[in-house]
């Protein structure tokens, strides 16, 4: 990931949030006919030496082979953003040398897969899966509430993934390459967005 200074980070406490927040990351890996991506959610758990990664993917989805097979892997674990306008900026009226950018958090995480089938080890992700995202249902379901025969037999459809995660990067371009007038001027113009990725973004700077 491009990464100049001025945006890296390299806080392991920003950098473990920004994973346990995020929903839904990206799994990229080459096999031998290419490249393959899969948006799936993932759960983050302490670990040495930047953690590691659990979740599955359908068994159907050849992308397990790969990593089977011992190829690494890379989680992209994208964060917020906004579009910045040129009109954002306070510097925009003193010489008009400005142009468009986007603003945006993201992680990335290269990790040593595992994979596994194992019907108790299957099953402890998926209920770990569905805890952390049922929690704020209004009448959470749990995995015990569907019968024991159909989860077994849904539990054959998929592999079981383990990501030692390996190398970590993280990005937070929040305009901290501009002035303070203009780094103001864009968390004002954001702020005031209808849109409410921009005005989490706003926040964030």
């Amino acid at each position: 990931m491009y990464t100049p200074a001025a945006f890296r980070d390299t806080d392991a406490a920003s950098l473990r949030q920004h994973m346990l927040d995020s929903r839904l990351a990206i799994l990229v890996t080459q096999g031998q006919d290419g490249l393959h991506a899969t948006h799936l959610p993932l759960l983050f758990e302490e670990g040495e030496p930047h953690g590691l990664l659990l979740g599955h993917l359908a068994r159907a989805n050849e992308q397990w082979k790969a990593l089977a097979g011992g190829n690494s892997a890379l989680v992209i674990f994208p964060g917020v953003d906004a579009y910045v306008s040129p009109s954002a900026y306070a510097s925009k009226a003193e010489h008009g040398k400005v142009v468009p950018t986007w603003n945006y958090t993201a992680v990335h995480a290269w990790a040593r897969p595992e994979v596994f089938d194992d019907a108790t080890q299957l099953l402890a992700v998926v209920q770990k899966l569905s805890e952390r995202h049922e929690a704020s249902q209004a009448t959470p379901w749990a995995v015990g509430d569907a019968p024991a025969g159909y989860i077994a037999g849904m539990l054959k459809g998929i592999v079981g993934l383990r990501l030692v995660i390996e190398r970590i990067e993280g990005k937070r371009k929040l305009s901290q390459n501009r002035s303070q007038a203009d780094i103001d001027g864009v968390r004002r113009h954001l702020a005031a967005s209808d849109e409410p990725r921009d005005r989490e973004l706003a926040a964030l700077m």
